[in-house]
């Protein structure tokens, strides 16, 4: 399965590249935003993103369903219970509201799923022009150039942490924000970039208390390639083949993670 990734991964490259040009870019900041039942933004372009995406996967790899983002719930379930033949996850615009208000903050995240364990994962960033990559087992990349998050020697007073403050329980909010262990902290607004950023070392702790499968599939394989480590609050794997939201607690390097996860849960 490793060489047919390794097969599949610039192909796939090509495909998110040249829709997220397509599909997404000239819809930005051209947009109307709209509110699905939870409150979460939609728009247009996530939908155009997700019906090219999936043609094209569909084209290539027949054999292969796709579980996106705007799917019904009772779609995405049934798909998730049966991926024995495989399973393309897709986030097709990670950033709506970023990418409906003007900020350029957004990405596409793809991730395949084989007997229940992400096997490749890609993000790209149209903008930027950054598209992140990981095989298991076999390495992550940016760009094509391989990937290492743990460069990193500053003291964990100087690191900076993403946390998103606001799916975090209240409590553990207001302990991290009144006495940070980290020196500063930032929230983008693009979960599947946030792991990226991470891989890549611009960052070095990370905290989230709500990510849906398709925030977390390619990123959270891409952040263990590239060397860095995750866990949800409760100490288990990000991943577990389910559609559930999960924690994430993660950092760039094992040093930065061992101290960071036991703040956050004592």
């Amino acid at each position: 399965m490793m060489n047919s990734n390794q097969q599949m991964l610039p192909q796939l490259e090509q495909i998110i590249r040249q829709a997220a040009n397509e599909a997404l870019l000239p819809r930005f900041e051209h947009i109307e935003r709209h509110f699905k039942a939870d409150g979460s933004v939609v728009t247009e372009a996530d939908y155009a993103m997700q019906q090219r995406v999936t043609t094209e996967l569909q084209q290539r790899w027949p054999a292969i369903p796709l579980l996106g983002e705007e799917m019904s719930e009772a779609a995405q379930q049934a798909l998730i219970s049966d991926n024995q033949r495989g399973l393309w996850i897709l986030d097709p615009l990670d950033g709506t509201s970023n990418f409906a208000a003007g900020i350029p903050c957004f990405s596409v995240s793809l991730a395949l799923l084989i007997e229940g364990e992400i096997t490749l994962g890609l993000v790209y960033d149209p903008l930027r022009e950054e598209c992140f990559s990981a095989i298991s087992g076999d390495g992550a990349w940016l760009n094509g150039e391989p990937l290492q998050a743990g460069s990193s020697e500053l003291p964990l007073s100087k690191c900076i942490a993403q946390i998103d403050f606001k799916r975090l329980p209240a409590e553990m909010a207001a302990r991290i924000a009144s006495k940070p262990l980290y020196g500063s902290q930032r929230s983008f607004g693009s979960g599947t970039l946030d792991w990226c950023w991470l891989a890549v070392g611009r960052v070095q702790l990370y905290l989230h208390g709500k990510q849906k499968l398709w925030d977390y599939s390619a990123g959270q394989l891409i952040l263990r390639e590239a060397g860095g480590h995750s866990c949800t609050f409760e100490g288990e794997p990000v991943f577990r083949g389910k559609l559930e939201s999960r924690s994430v607690i993660a950092a760039s390097q094992a040093t930065y993670f061992e101290a960071w996860r036991e703040y956050v849960v004592n």
